[in-house]
């Protein structure tokens, strides 16, 4: 049986809706007997696919950065950091497969997908999907209406969000990629696979909500704070600006499952103007994003190089 691996962004729904319509793509325009199996990538320092092997004979990747292995088949992004280092975009550049596509002008690479394979494929979105799509592109561009509502987890798009970011099993993962169109964000959520774990986290969010106010500091526009000793509680990025409204910027420190974490936002409600580029700030050490949000992965043992790069972003934001 011909077979085909998806490498996507990892705890994102973005990159899990990416994967599912990819899927739905290629068993309807290439394969439907397709073997179609998936992988979570995480953002990191170095090269992330070292060590991971493109051994399917047909290997895509959506939502997530540009290798330049030979095996790489299908690519889709819009992250600007998607080129690291530098010299990927032009090997990007070279490839005359037509199955390698770029922007990033959009702000959700679901979104890019459908546009693209619409575009160059005649791919019609079933209408299962759109909905996937549709907050998939809200969650990703930060494109609520206001901070409350970033951080109001009772809809079910922002529930399967907090389940996807907290997951820990590949498997229930790639489970909910394939359920993905044929059930609907409401009848994902009541599957008790979801369900259950799902409960400790929404009041786990209300407690973060009170740990962010406690030890969220904002000086000259920027919130920063540090919840590294609180476990993995990867507070919602949305609460330093549901607390601090006129803030223009966020840089957090966390622990998640893979390491550590500096997370870096701009604010799309605070009224000010964006002057840095996130991805930007991020890429020296090692991380990337969009120029409105972005992050740094560290291993448990780094703390030097995690409060290094805090320190250097937040001093930089506040124009220090």
């Amino acid at each position: 049986m011909p077979s085909l691996e998806i490498f996507f962004h990892d705890n994102c729904f973005d990159g899990a809706t990416s994967a599912a319509l990819f899927t739905d793509f290629y068993r309807r325009h290439i394969d439907a007997d397709a073997d179609v199996r998936y992988v979570g990538m995480q953002h990191s320092a170095g090269d992330p696919f070292e060590g991971v092997a493109l051994d399917a004979e047909d290997n895509a990747c959506v939502d997530f950065r540009y290798t330049a292995s030979e095996h790489l088949t299908w690519w889709f992004d819009h992250h600007v950091s998607a080129f690291q280092p530098a010299e990927l975009r032009a090997h990007f550049d070279a490839d005359r497969s037509g199955q390698k596509f770029f922007d990033p002008t959009v702000k959700s690479c679901a979104k890019f997908i459908v546009d693209t394979l619409t575009r160059e494929f005649g791919y019609e979105l079933p209408a299962g999907f759109a909905e996937f799509v549709r907050w998939a592109h809200v969650i990703d561009s930060a494109a609520f209406a206001s901070a409350a509502d970033a951080v109001d987890l009772s809809p079910p798009h922002m529930q399967l969000m907090t389940w996807l970011e907290h997951n820990e099993d590949a498997e229930r993962t790639h489970e909910l990629i394939r359920s993905m169109g044929r059930d609907s964000l409401a009848e994902l959520c009541r599957k008790d696979w979801i369900h259950e774990p799902l409960q400790p986290l929404l009041e786990q969010h209300q407690r973060n909500i009170e740990l962010v106010r406690s030890r969220a500091l904002c000086v000259s526009g920027v919130v920063s704070y540090d919840v590294v000793s609180a476990g993995d509680s990867a507070p919602n990025k949305f609460i330093s600006y549901y607390l601090f409204p006129d803030a223009r910027y966020t840089v957090a420190l966390s622990r998640i499952k893979i390491g550590l974490k500096v997370s870096v936002g701009y604010n799309p409600w605070c009224g000010k103007p964006r002057e840095h580029n996130i991805a930007e700030l991020c890429e020296p050490y090692g991380g990337g994003g969009h120029p409105v949000v972005g992050a740094i992965t560290f291993p448990e043992h780094d703390l030097d190089h995690m409060q290094r790069a805090f320190d250097e972003i937040c001093a930089l934001l506040r124009g220090g």
